[in-house]
């Protein structure tokens, strides 16, 4: 895989950019994005050494798609049309099953491969883009069956290179679990930020007192809108379903506090102190 195509040089596409150049010198990695302006940024960074266009994709050995997942839907199709029968796609989308869906009828769905890296932070653009990343980092695969054996090998051997640990998942049950671990973490920060800002206008100084448990819970809510509104989007189902028992476990806690059961809210939050050793277990 010497000719490697980023769609998307954030900061997903463009760390993948840096672990694979670290591990594999030889490889030319070429840039694609709709902004010229990205393109120029990811080269002064050095995260890309050449820029190009979809109508190049049929030079491509290896394909990463990793921009906002309707992109993504809307865009997979056509970059399969352009690249040639020995080359593979990856995305790192995360949502799946509305990726799958995209191209399960396509007549190269053989030279797909549909991933999602379980790795980034609140932060995005070129700029954004850090080595090490994925080391350790989980890599959740999806109908790995459906990829040719020799394209998924050589990928999977790629990915593992970087240090990533790969999983594999069926896309709908990505998606649902996805929405707990993930998606509802976003929206939790989020509407934290949203409530805090909120207050801030007849507080100013409540800033003044946020510690870092408040940063570190708020961090995610600086992350961009235009990727993760499309992921809520093609999720909708399964978040709302997260978002309705999260709202149930937050209003029981009100009812504790309401009936003054304090010892209750000290059982509860005992209880999900064993988060700790399952986190720990899988870190």
């Amino acid at each position: 895989m010497n000719n490697i195509y980023a769609i998307g040089i954030g900061l997903i596409g463009g760390s993948l950019a840096i672990d694979i150049k670290k591990h594999n010198p030889d490889v030319v990695i070429h840039g694609i994005s709709r902004k010229d302006s990205t393109l120029e940024t990811a080269l002064s960074l050095n995260l890309i050494d050449k820029k190009a266009t979809l109508d190049d994709l049929a030079h491509a050995d290896l394909v990463i798609v990793s921009i906002p997942v309707d992109a993504t839907v809307k865009l997979l199709p056509t970059i399969l049309d352009k690249i040639s029968d020995n080359a593979l796609v990856v995305d790192a989308g995360s949502t799946k099953e509305a990726i799958c869906k995209a191209v399960e009828s396509h007549p190269r769905r053989r030279n797909f491969l549909a991933m999602h890296p379980i790795a980034g932070t609140e932060h995005s653009g070129p700029t954004a883009a850090i080595e090490g990343l994925f080391k350790g980092k989980t890599n959740i695969v999806c109908e790995v069956e459906k990829t040719t054996f020799k394209l998924q090998e050589k990928a999977l051997k790629l990915f593992t290179g970087i240090g990533m640990r790969i999983r594999y998942m069926n896309p709908i049950a990505h998606d649902k679990h996805i929405a707990y671990v993930s998606h509802l973490s976003h929206i939790s920060s989020f509407m934290l930020g949203k409530t805090v800002i909120e207050k801030e206008r007849n507080e100013r100084d409540i800033f003044d007192m946020a510690g870092s448990g408040f940063a570190s819970t708020v961090r995610l809510a600086k992350s961009s809108p235009e990727m993760w509104t499309p992921i809520f989007k093609q999720n909708k189902e399964n978040v709302i379903e997260t978002l309705e028992e999260y709202i149930l476990n937050l209003t029981h806690f009100k009812e504790l506090m309401k009936e003054n059961n304090f010892e209750a809210i000290f059982d509860e939050m005992k209880d999900t102190n064993h988060i700790k050793d399952i986190l720990n277990g899988i870190s």
